[in-house]
């Protein structure tokens, strides 16, 4: 499918799912758009991802099948100055796929044009109307559960699960993957979006998609949420947590990050912490240890800074650690002490 994403004024740095999309999903990028870097291309910004051009407006864009909505702020709210890129995707005919809180398919407006041109409209984080709670039966499945867990939000969490996923099944691990946040779900065509499931049934949602494919496969990668000490998103965190019963989890982190992202008067604790924090949480569930880390270091400007990072943190957690996407040679070192780890 051709595809254009919508991420005005935070490509890339704060375009989560947009680069997500790019990265790793299946969709024919053929256009970002974003007014404040028209005119240039995704790789004048990241090298190691499809390429297209970047445009002021969906007006500018080449014919696509749809456009997706590549950001989602801090509460998913959809911002009016993007309308008009939804309603002349509408008008040429294009489906929408939208991440946001906010449902497309309600907005008066977007439907009418939908039903007029014959669109779909695909609200991914709308969960699943027969979810219900946990039944503490994820352990029960074939497979191995492995789940990312984070310091914070935002430090790649998504990604690592995914870098370790393909690494694994390229040393010929039967290996699948639990989608649980919007853009998961866009890459993978499935998932329960867990951040807007009613709070009893989170744990419910996951402990479904594992019961689903767990006998499928023989490692099962979930992917994590929010963070346990993140004041807004801790709920979410230990919802993923227990409801997925995970064998073993990986630490994921942000190299250099010391405060909560966008509650920054919050400390993160010590990296210490984090594994007497995860591990106890889910102790009375399931028992569980944290085995390896996932280091994002792009912010890191070279590479013997950001092995010097790697190597920190791997003394901090007392496990082996890599920045999967950075680090991620086949033949690397690091990504093998970790996937040996794991699996």
């Amino acid at each position: 499918m051709k595809v254009a994403v919508l991420a005005h004024e935070k490509f890339p740095d704060r375009a989560k799912t947009a680069v997500g999309l790019l990265r790793y999903s299946d969709y024919e990028v053929e256009a970002v758009l974003d007014r404040d870097n028209a005119g240039k291309r995704v790789s004048d910004f990241l090298p190691d991802v499809q390429d297209a051009p970047i445009v002021a407006e969906m007006a500018d864009a080449p014919d696509v099948d749809a456009l997706i909505v590549g950001i989602a702020p801090i509460g998913g709210g959809f911002d009016e100055s993007w309308r008009s890129d939804v309603t002349t995707a509408l008008e040429r005919g294009c489906d929408l796929i939208s991440g946001l809180h906010y449902f497309l398919e309600d907005d008066a407006e977007f439907a009418r044009l939908a039903d007029e041109n014959d669109c779909d409209v695909w609200d991914v984080r709308k969960p699943p109307e027969d979810l219900t709670v946990a039944q503490g039966a994820a352990d029960e499945v074939d497979a191995e559960v492995i789940l990312t867990v984070g310091t914070d939000c935002s430090v790649g969490k998504m990604t690592a699960t995914l870098e370790l996923l393909e690494a694994a099944r390229e040393r010929g691990a039967d290996a699948g993957f639990i989608p649980t946040g919007q853009t998961g779900i866009m890459i993978e065509g499935w998932g329960n979006p867990v951040d807007r499931v009613v709070s009893d049934f989170t744990a419910g949602a996951v402990e479904e998609m594992i019961l689903e494919r767990g006998d499928d496969y023989d490692y099962l990668f979930v992917e994590g949420q929010g963070s346990i000490v993140h004041p807004a998103y801790s709920a979410v965190t230990c919802g993923i947590l227990h409801g997925s019963m995970a064998d073993k989890l990986v630490l994921c982190h942000e190299a250099g990050r010391e405060v909560v992202h966008g509650y920054e008067s919050f400390d993160l604790p010590p990296i210490g912490d984090y594994v007497d924090l995860y591990e106890n949480l889910a102790r009375p569930v399931h028992e569980t240890e944290i085995v390896a880390g996932a280091l994002n270091t792009k912010e890191v400007a070279d590479d013997a800074a950001a092995r010097d990072a790697v190597a920190t943190f791997a003394d901090e957690l007392d496990a082996p650690v890599t920045d999967p996407v950075r680090f991620g040679d086949p033949d690397g070192d690091e990504l093998d002490a970790v996937l040996e780890a794991i699996l």
